[in-house]
């Protein structure tokens, strides 16, 4: 896949366009894509995505900015893998957003795609205050000679909600509650923090369960707890138990000549089956099911035997899983 970012100079023609932010690239973002994708297909043209970096809300709702469910990397990675042939990379910036709808589409739209169909979801919106919509869209489409396919939001039930619009901040609220194998359900895999191993202050080693300790992770991280799920680094795909949040049994030790505080959110993995140093790796942690909430411990004996029956439901889980 081709990654396009000087929108300025380009110069496209004929190929099936869809846009968004594709935050998440969740199962809705997937089935844009694939309608795109089928109808590039049979016109024998290409697939194209537009998308921002960073989202939108940086320039345009600072205050209420999302939190990040993938970086923008990973984002290019399942686009590609999605089937787009080229992605355009618009750097999100005030000038580009204030762009009224009638000048986007002649000037972006004709102007640098000229494109033979635009596929989007029904709740697309284009041009400064997002004055543009699907209607709008389709009368442009009549006007500048390009088909408009509109695909409907894909639903899926959650609970009491036996119809729920899987998007974006549907993700981040199941993600935010703990439900990760919900978050899975709507984004057609397990939900996955990236970043690097890095140094903790090595108090699972000394309970005899050592832990990878998750760095550098510009995502949401899911509600404090433990869970089962499943940890990526060089050395190979290995279960694992993690465990997300403030080390509520050691809070108020020391490490060194840091003080541990019980407000420090962190992100731990065991991984039962790896033995080796990964410090400074790159890691990909893979959350699967919520396996109970962080609690206080009255000894570390008591938490080394929570510990031993959380890896046997990590497995059990994950076996259940795939």
């Amino acid at each position: 896949m081709r990654v396009i970012d000087d929108l300025d100079s380009l110069r496209m023609e004929g190929v099936v366009l869809t846009i968004g932010n594709f935050d998440g690239f969740h199962r809705g973002h997937q089935a844009i894509l694939a309608a795109a994708r089928s109808r590039a297909r049979e016109l024998g043209a290409e697939t194209v995505a537009m998308t921002f970096n960073p989202h939108p809300a940086t320039v345009l709702s600072p205050d209420r900015v999302p939190p990040t469910l993938t970086p923008h990397a990973e984002k290019l990675r399942l686009i590609a893998r999605a089937g787009a042939d080229a992605v355009v990379v618009v750097p999100a910036r005030r000038e580009f957003f204030d762009i009224p709808a009638e000048t986007f589409i002649q000037e972006i739209l004709v102007a640098r795609f000229r494109p033979a169909a635009v596929v989007e979801g029904a709740s697309f919106r284009y041009g400064a205050h997002r004055g543009g919509t699907t209607d709008s869209l389709r009368q442009a489409g009549e006007q500048w000679g390009f088909e408009v396919r509109i695909v409907e939001p894909v639903r899926v039930a959650l609970g009491g909600h036996p119809d729920a619009v899987i998007s974006s901040s549907l993700v981040r609220h199941l993600l935010a509650s703990g439900t990760v194998d919900q978050a899975a359900g709507c984004l057609g895999r397990p939900y996955t923090l990236i970043g690097r191993v890095a140094r903790g202050v090595g108090r699972g080693g000394r309970l005899g369960f050592p832990t990878l300790n998750v760095g550098d992770c510009v995502q949401l991280i899911p509600a404090a707890g433990v869970y089962a799920g499943q940890a990526e680094i060089p050395a190979g795909t290995f279960t694992a138990a993690i465990s997300v949040g403030v080390n509520p049994t050691f809070a108020g030790e020391r490490a060194g000549d840091e003080r541990i505080s019980g407000e420090r959110v962190s992100v731990e993995a065991h991984l039962p089956d790896f033995s080796g140093d990964a410090y400074g790796q790159p890691v990909r942690l893979a959350f699967m099911n919520w396996l109970r909430p962080q609690i206080r411990f009255e000894s570390a004996e008591a938490l080394k035997r929570q510990i031993a029956q959380d890896i046997a439901a990590t497995r059990l889980a994950t076996q259940t899983y795939s």
